[in-house]
C-alpha cells in the first residue's frame, strides 16, 4: 500500500487490444486477476526475460498499492516447443536435454530453480504469484483442445492437431494482425496447413520425442500456445482482467491464446493485454537465438547489484525499447547507491517517521498512469534535493519503494570508501594511471580507464578532498 491514503484508486494502463491509454476497471471490484507469460526453462533466463518479469511486478505492486487484491500466474514452460513461434524448428527442453546430458525433468527443475533465484535478485514480489508448469496441466489442455474440436474449430493433419482460424473471424484482433497479413498476401497454406495463421494445438509425437503423452489423437505433445489458456482459465477463470508479456508475443503467441480461449469458454479472455518493449543491444533485440544475451549471473560477475538492473529498467517506460550496455549499466549502479545513500541518511533524520507532500502524491500519480517509473523517479529526485522536510522526504522515498522496488526504504549497508593504497594491486595500477591521466587533464583516457575501473568492480569517486573507490554491488 502507498503510505498514504489516496482519494482515488483510478490507474490508466495502455491496452494493445486497443491501442489505447484506458481506465482500468477490473471484472471484479476490488480484485484484480492477471496472468503473465513466464520463462521456457531449458536454460538460463537472458536480462531480456528479466525486464518481462520487473515490468509485470511493476504493474502488480502499483495495484496493490492502489487498493486492490492482485492474484497471479506465471507459467513455467517445461514441456518442449519449438524455437519460434511458427510450427517448426528444434524442441527447446530436448535441446537443453542434450547441451546437458540430462533428462528434460532435470534441466526444467535446474533452471526453474535459477529462474524464481534470479527474480527473488531482483526483488520481484511472488507472494501473490503461482508458479505452475506445463507438464502439469497436460489433461486441461488436453480437455481444451477437445472442446475447440466440439466446436468445430480445428482439424487433424498427419503430424498433428491445428486451430483454425478461419472459423474465428476474429483472430489477429490483437494489433490487427489478421488485416495487415490479407494486406500483404501472406496468408497462404504451408504443408497440410489450411492457412499460414493456423497454429498448432497437439503435436503427434515423433521417433526421438523425449516428452510425450496420450491423448484422443494418439501420442504426442502440446502446441506452443495452448498451456497459457488452459493454465489461466483452470487457476484464475475464463474470463481474466489483465495479461502480460514482451511486444514479441503479440503477433503470434498471444492472438493464439484469444482464439483457442475464446473459441473454447465462448467468452472474452483478457480485458487489457499490456505489452512491454524488446531490450536491445547494438540495435537489435536481446535474443537466445541471436546468440547476444546475458544473464542475471554476468551483471554479479561484475560485481554489479542486481537491483542496478532492476534501476536501469525503470529509466525507461515499459512501453520503450531500452538500449543495454554495461557503461549505462554502472551508472544505473552508481544512481542506484547515491540514493541508497540519501535515503540512508534521511531515515535517521526523520526517525522513521513519515509525512505527505506534493512529492509523494506526485510520485503515487505517475505510477498510476500507465506505470510511468521514468517521472516517478525523476519527481524522486527532486524532492531529495528540494528544501522538504526529512518526514517528507521519507514520505516520497516510501511511495516511491512501494512500487520501484528499489530497496529504498530498507537500503543495504554503505561499502566502505577505499583510498589508492587499499586497493588489489592489478586495480591499484589501473587507478594510477588514470590519475595520471587526470594530473594531464587527457580526459578521455581518463573516462576510459574509470569504465576498466568498473568492469573490475570499483566505482570512482572524484571528490574535492581526493578520489575514493567503492566496490560495487556490496
Amino acid at each position: 500500500m502507498w503510505p498514504f491514503r489516496a482519494k482515488t484508486k483510478d490507474v490508466f494502463l495502455t491496452n494493445t487490444l486497443s491501442g489505447k491509454k484506458e481506465h482500468f476497471t477490473p471484472r471484479t471490484p476490488g480484485t484484480v486477476l492477471m496472468y503473465s507469460c513466464g520463462p521456457t526453462v531449458y536454460g538460463p533466463q537472458h536480462i531480456g526475460n528479466m525486464r518481462a518479469a520487473v515490468f509485470s511486478d511493476t504493474i502488480a505492486r502499483t495495484l496493490r498499492a492502489s487498493g486492490y487484491r492482485v492474484k497471479r500466474v506465471t507459467n513455467i514452460t517445461d514441456v518442449g516447443h519449438l524455437v519460434g513461434d511458427g510450427d517448426e524448428g528444434e524442441d527447446k527442453m530436448s535441446v537443453g536435454a542434450a547441451r546437458e546430458k540430462v533428462s528434460p525433468l532435470e534441466i526444467a527443475d535446474r533452471y526453474t530453480k535459477r529462474y524464481l533465484e534470479d527474480i527473488a535478485s531482483l526483488n520481484v514480489d511472488t507472494s501473490d504469484i503461482r508458479f505452475p508448469r506445463a507438464t502439469d496441466f497436460i489433461q486441461e489442455q488436453i480437455e481444451m483442445i477437445e472442446m475447440l474440436s466440439r466446436k468445430g474449430l480445428m482439424y487433424e493433419t498427419s503430424d498433428g492437431v491445428y486451430f483454425d482460424t478461419e472459423k474465428f473471424p476474429n483472430y489477429g484482433v490483437l494489433g490487427n494482425i489478421r488485416e495487415v497479413e490479407m494486406e500483404a498476401g501472406a496468408r497462404v497454406a504451408q504443408g497440410e496447413k489450411r492457412s499460414a495463421s493456423d497454429f498448432v494445438l497437439w503435436r503427434k509425437a515423433k521417433p526421438n520425442d523425449l516428452q510425450k503423452w496420450d491423448s484422443p489423437w494418439g501420442e504426442g505433445n502440446p502446441g506452443w500456445s495452448i498451456e497459457c489458456s488452459a493454465m489461466a482459465q483452470s487457476l484464475l477463470a475464463e474470463s481474466i482482467d489483465i495479461h502480460t508479456g514482451g511486444q514479441e508475443h503479440i503477433a503470434v503467441h498471444h492472438n493464439n491464446e484469444i482464439a483457442q480461449s475464446e473459441g473454447a469458454s465462448g467468452k472474452p479472455f483478457a480485458r487489457y493485454w499490456i505489452h512491454n518493449a524488446f531490450l536491445n543491444i547494438n540495435g537489435e533485440k536481446i535474443s537466445k537465438s541471436l546468440g547476444n544475451t546475458y544473464t542475471l549471473e554476468d551483471v554479479t560477475a561484475r560485481n554489479l547489484h542486481p537491483l542496478s538492473l532492476r534501476y536501469f529498467f525503470m529509466q525507461a517506460h515499459y512501453r520503450t525499447p531500452l538500449s543495454f550496455s554495461w557503461e549505462s549499466l554502472t551508472a544505473s549502479e552508481e544512481a542506484l547507491a547515491r540514493l541508497w545513500k540519501q535515503a540512508r541518511t534521511i531515515q535517521e533524520e526523520a526517525r522513521g517517521a513519515h509525512s505527505a507532500s506534493d512529492a509523494s502524491r506526485k510520485i503515487a500519480a505517475a505510477l498510476r498512469d500507465d506505470i510511468g517509473t521514468p517521472q516517478a523517479l525523476a519527481h524522486l529526485w527532486d524532492a531529495l534535493g528540494s528544501a522538504l522536510s526529512a518526514k517528507e522526504k521519507w514520505g516520497a522515498i516510501l511511495a516511491a519503494d512501494a512500487v520501484l522496488g528499489l530497496s529504498l526504504s530498507r537500503p543495504p549497508e554503505a561499502a566502505k570508501a577505499l583510498t589508492l593504497t587499499e586497493l588489489p594491486k592489478e586495480v591499484q595500477e589501473l587507478a594510477q594511471e588514470r590519475e595520471e591521466a587526470r594530473q594531464g587533464k587527457d580526459f578521455g583516457r581518463s573516462d576510459e580507464l574509470r569504465v576498466h575501473l568498473s568492469k573490475r568492480g570499483y566505482r570512482v569517486d572524484d571528490t574535492p578532498s581526493g578520489t575514493t573507490y567503492t566496490k560495487i554491488g556490496e
